[in-house]
């Protein structure tokens, strides 16, 4: 998993509350385990009309916004489904950091181990964001993990909230399989001595 310090891209505002994972990836996209080539079904019931062609009213497909790396969202961003598929396919179009004030856990969770960061702010600040996130062109945030800071582009700072943990492994790039790798020699010392002591298990 890519490290993630520091961020500064175009915001895309999505002012929606209980945005599901249907509404991130519809079902019909979820037959494929591979993480990628799923960016092409992000938001596809809102981003396509029945015929197939874009829809112009759409946030990311308006020009200023197709090439957003932050989403900014109402409360209980990823809510519904479990399904794992809703952060690969923010991943792969190229979402990085989604801010709202919560998130569902099992989506936030799995953003987390596919280094897209859910990053919680107060009712306040959102508006302020969601406010910074409507300028088109000029809806450019910065995203300090390490400072915890979202600043906006008239130099204004907002503050969110992350699992100190979470935070850790986000700045270097440890997911759980990541972090189990860091105790390798450990887990390798152990096993070298279970052997020993019961070679016939």
């Amino acid at each position: 998993m890519d490290k993630f310090t520091t961020l500064t891209g175009v915001a895309a505002p999505l002012p929606i509350t209980n945005i599901d994972t249907d509404m991130i990836i519809p079902k019909q996209y979820l037959k494929t385990i591979a993480r990628t080539g799923l960016g092409v079904g992000l938001f596809s019931e809102m981003r396509y009309n029945e015929d197939g062609s874009e829809n112009p009213d759409f946030i990311l497909n308006k020009p200023a916004y197709r090439k957003a790396q932050i989403i900014v969202a109402e409360d209980n961003f990823g809510c519904g489904s479990s399904r794992e598929h809703a952060p690969w396919a923010l991943a792969d179009y190229g979402i990085k950091c989604v801010i709202s004030t919560s998130f569902a856990d099992i989506f936030r969770n799995n953003s987390f181990q596919n280094g897209v960061l859910p990053a919680i702010v107060s009712k306040e600040d959102l508006a302020k964001l969601m406010d910074d996130a409507s300028r088109g062109a000029n809806a450019t945030l910065t995203i300090d993990l390490e400072a915890q800071e979202i600043r906006g582009p008239d130099g204004g700072v907002v503050k969110f909230q992350i699992d100190p943990f979470r935070k850790h492994c986000m700045l270097n790039g440890l997911d759980d399989i990541g972090i189990t790798l860091q105790k390798k020699p450990t887990i390798e010392s152990y096993e070298t001595k279970l052997a020993q002591e019961r070679p016939w298990s």
